[in-house]
């Protein structure tokens, strides 16, 4: 952490601790959009001072808003200025960094509240550019604002691509289920058992001949040369001669000329977004050891490449982090319970699922292997277990409790620069 950051977020702190009632601040909310921003400018005391300003998304709208936020602290003899923004998409992006450069203190807003205030302040629930604006800076005047992170360039880089892994991640699996569910369920439903028992084999048999017919009239030899040439094993080439008899008796409808067109560019596009992973994966490595944190990671059982990256780029900084609340609170693993009525005190608490998705579930996966390979977690997760084995999903639920420890423990070993040990799974 540099010393820019640690001075933003003193000053971020210090501002949600002051904000209420101050007459020292200029708070300009904008409401961002792709080609123009409206901004208002008003105080924490909820006095007016500029209504609307519409500037474009482009550094002559940049310096006009600048120019417009000096002239009204002067002419109000203001101490300090505040931007807020509600994010929308990536446009609120270089904006932000715009002003943070300039050395301006920016804060970010929730949608969520935006939505949610918009009601309060006058009792309507239409949406408008330049209400918005007003609505994103009385949020900041209550304090109800969040910080700007500014990362660094690697920790840019390691975002962007474990966010590409994850759109190709989906794509990889939209393809399997195509293949799967419409080519193989249409045309040779019986080799959709063999798929996921040998995958390679099943995906050369479709890009070259999913056609039962054509399988039919082939020598079993030749249907050997066509879908595995190379070195077959012997439990190969028994599951190989058992489609091939299959496809005798095939119940799959008659295929036309371009299916075998169809099912090779999907099996070929598979296979690239396949190695287009891996490659991400590698850049994500490669990138991932340029953070010492990296290699403490590592040491947390059930931790591998994939879980470190994202656990890097989830939490960044630790010393963001006032408590283990909070971090738990941006991954979505805290508990929540509707407690009203008279069903208050017997209401269960359940994870919000407010964070990040794509990080729980790395998580549980550790959590899942941790409590299966390693020795002391195999113990911890026993323990946890002793009394309560008969209770319905009750393995489930501590393994999500799990992996919120071993969250706290990585955010931990992060700050302390440590390697895992033992004695961290007595921590709360």
């Amino acid at each position: 952490m540099n010393e820019v950051d640690i001075i933003r977020l003193k000053e971020f702190r210090q501002l949600k601790k002051q904000i209420r009632g101050s007459k020292d601040y200029l708070i300009v909310g904008i409401d961002v959009a792709k080609d123009k921003h409206n901004a208002f400018f008003g105080t924490a005391t909820g006095k007016t001072l500029f209504k609307r300003l519409v500037f474009e998304n482009n550094i002559e709208g940049f310096e006009r808003l600048l120019i417009q936020a000096d002239a009204i602290k002067i002419q109000h003899s203001v101490k300090k200025i505040v931007f807020g923004l509600e994010p929308t998409a990536n446009y609120h992006k270089p904006l932000g960094e715009f002003l943070i450069k300039c050395g301006h203190m920016v804060v970010l807003v929730s949608g969520v509240a935006v939505k949610r205030n918009r009601e309060l302040l006058d009792g309507r629930w239409d949406k408008h550019d330049t209400k918005d604006s007003a609505n994103v800076a009385d949020l900041i005047s209550q304090g109800k604002c969040l910080y700007y992170e500014y990362p660094s360039m690697e920790l840019r880089e390691l975002r962007s691509l474990l966010s590409l892994k994850r759109r190709l991640k989906k794509q990889e699996h939209g393809l399997k289920v195509r293949i799967r569910n419409h080519l193989l369920a249409i045309y040779f439903p019986e080799l959709d058992r063999y798929f996921g028992q040998s995958e390679s084999d099943s995906l050369e048999i479709i890009k070259w001949c999913l056609n039962p017919s054509v399988i039919a009239g082939l020598e079993y030899e030749q249907f050997l040369q066509v879908v595995a040439p190379q070195k077959r094993r012997i439990w190969q080439q028994n599951r190989l001669k058992a489609i091939w008899k299959k496809a005798v008796d095939s119940i799959g409808c008659d295929a036309g000329e371009s299916l075998e067109f169809e099912a090779k560019v999907m099996v070929e596009g598979l296979r690239q977004v396949r190695e287009s992973i891996s490659e991400v994966s590698d850049k994500i490595e490669d990138i991932c050891l340029q953070f010492p944190e990296y290699s403490y990671l590592l040491t947390i059982p059930g931790f591998g490449p994939d879980v470190s990256s994202k656990v890097i780029g989830a939490i960044s900084n630790p010393f963001r982090f006032n408590s283990g609340k909070q971090v738990l609170k941006m991954a979505g693993m805290d508990l929540s319970a509707n407690r009203s009525g008279k069903n208050s005190d017997s209401a269960i608490p359940v994870i919000s699922k407010k964070g990040k998705a794509d990080l729980r579930y790395a998580l549980y996966q550790a959590a899942l292997i941790a409590s299966i390979r390693d020795r002391y977690f195999i113990a911890y997760y026993t323990n946890k277990l002793r009394g309560r084995e008969k209770e319905k999903g009750i393995k489930t639920k501590m393994r999500v409790k799990l992996a919120a420890k071993l969250l706290i423990i990585a955010w931990t070993l992060m700050k302390k620069k440590e390697r895992f040990s033992p004695d961290y799974l007595n921590i709360d």
